[in-house]
């Protein structure tokens, strides 16, 4: 079976692990004594794994998407049965042979993966109801993508916007009684009134301004410096508060920025049903999970051959499962993204793929994507916060760039420019600085991440074949 045209290789098949314990209990069941019943036809495969149990797992995967199932007990996602059966399939040496039909258990799972995506795919042409599932980027968290009564929809709307009007408001007192007192006393208070009004940003299902609320209620503790930084915090809370109290006389792609801001999001199927899908190559640049509040979310950046636009998928899992959209680091998928309506376009969602997956990356061809100067980096950053003054950092391809460790804190030196890029303070204590260091062996490195107002924050390099920098890292704020 050669699905893709050419293997993936182990390390993308690594790349979605969920963990590292996962790689290591994934690498320990490639091995073809493990498995019975292994086979694969088109973009799936299956095979029983031997386990503690009385009775064999079953394991099933479709490339499409990727996406797994497993019998196991595992909260993880894919988990190591998933991840073996992968590796044994890259090594290529018929422990996973092709050509047959797969088993009822495998058929029926896989069957329902097509009549979803089939049922996705009719929603987003005729713009009706449909889910967010499997084969959309989970950034709906499961929300309904349509309406049976467009008149009730209407009225849920407005309630939810009204409610939401009120916790701005609440929020807009909390400020001012803040400045009020002073700025002085902050760090005396405590946690209790900020969480009190966090859980009143909760109540009025304003998921963005609850954020910023408990950013708010973390900087008095951040160190030198903080009262200047709670101000900047208290000043963009206040421009969010009053943009959304205000939207009416907000232009509409800043409107639609806000509302994203503040927590309201486009259901899946309407975006696809709505929106201008546009057709490229899209490579995956890089992978990073973080918690997002009792959530997983996976963060996977995108950016076109064509048109060279950067794009954002994000997916969301319950706590102790990990996201299903697993695109390995380095593919390149030829696919529709529509955008989320924003000033600054960034968010997107998988539309229709068309064709198979291209083949995976060769380990041995260089596979850098091009980069750019660090000024032009800045520059890139700079228009889009202008756009959206919430941004907490834009995705940028740094070329020829030097890590450079120093008392003040690491740097991206680029010799060709003469100019040096901050790395992000809070990337300090991380280990894989040093790795970065590794692969750069002193010399020019091509490397992907954010380049925002407190620095670069480091996530992929390429050497030449991509390595991610960060598996599962805590998100930064909002700006």
């Amino acid at each position: 079976m050669n699905p893709q045209g050419e293997r993936w290789t182990a390390e993308q098949v690594l790349a979605l692990a969920p963990d590292a314990t996962s790689r290591t209990a994934g690498g320990r069941l490639a091995a073809a004594g493990k498995w019975s019943g292994a086979g694969a036809h088109g973009q799936a495969m299956w095979g029983l794994c031997s386990g503690s149990g009385s009775k064999p797992y079953q394991t099933v995967v479709d490339l499409n998407g990727p996406g797994y199932r497993c019998s196991c007990p595992s909260r993880k996602f894919p988990c190591k049965h998933a991840l073996g059966l992968l590796l044994l399939w890259t090594s290529g040496e018929g422990g996973v042979p092709g050509g047959g039909e797969p088993p009822e258990w495998a058929e029926q799972w896989l069957g329902d993966r097509r009549e979803r995506a089939e049922k996705l795919a009719a929603a987003a042409r005729v713009g009706g109801p449909g889910r967010d599932g499997e084969t959309g980027d989970g950034a709906g968290r499961g929300e309904s993508g349509g309406a049976a009564d467009p008149e009730a929809a209407r009225r849920r709307a407005e309630r939810r916007a009204q409610r939401i009007a009120a916790g701005a408001t609440e929020l807009e007192r909390r400020l001012a009684d803040l400045l009020r007192d002073g700025l002085a006393a902050a760090d005396r208070a405590g946690y209790g009134a900020w969480d009190e009004t966090a859980a009143r940003m909760v109540d009025a299902q304003a998921p963005g301004l609850e954020t910023r609320v408990r950013e708010l209620a973390a900087i008095p503790s951040s160190g030198p410096g903080w009262p200047a930084r709670l101000l900047e915090e208290c000043a963009l809370a206040h421009l969010l508060n009053q943009g959304f109290l205000h939207l009416d006389r907000l232009p509409e792609e800043l409107a639609a920025t806000t509302r994203t801001r503040v927590g309201l999001t486009t259901p899946v199927a309407e975006l696809l049903a709505t929106g201008e899908p546009i057709r490229d190559r899209w490579l995956v640049l890089g992978r990073q999970d973080g918690m997002d509040g009792r959530l997983t979310t996976r963060r996977i950046w995108l950016r076109g051959e064509r048109t060279h636009r950067m794009a954002l998928l994000l997916s969301f899992s319950a706590p102790g499962q990990s996201p299903e959209l697993a695109l390995p680091i380095g593919l390149v998928l030829d696919a529709d993204l529509t955008y989320y309506p924003a000033a600054r376009p960034l968010r997107a969602a998988i539309g229709t793929r068309h064709g198979e997956l291209p083949p995976a990356p060769s380990p041995t061809s260089p596979s850098a994507p091009e980069g750019c100067e660090v000024d032009t980096a800045l520059a890139a950053y700079g228009a889009a916060l202008g756009e959206d003054p919430w941004l907490d950092g834009w995705p940028v391809v740094l070329a020829d760039v030097v890590p450079v460790p120093g008392d003040g804190g690491w740097q991206l030196a680029d010799e060709r420019s003469g100019s040096a890029l901050p790395v992000d303070p809070r990337c300090a204590g991380r280990t894989d600085l040093w790795q970065l260091m590794a692969i750069s062996g002193g010399g020019p490195v091509t490397v992907f991440g954010e380049c925002g107002h407190r620095g670069f924050s480091p996530i992929t390099a390429w050497d030449p074949t991509p390595v991610s920098l960060i598996g599962t890292a805590a998100q930064g704020g909002t700006r």
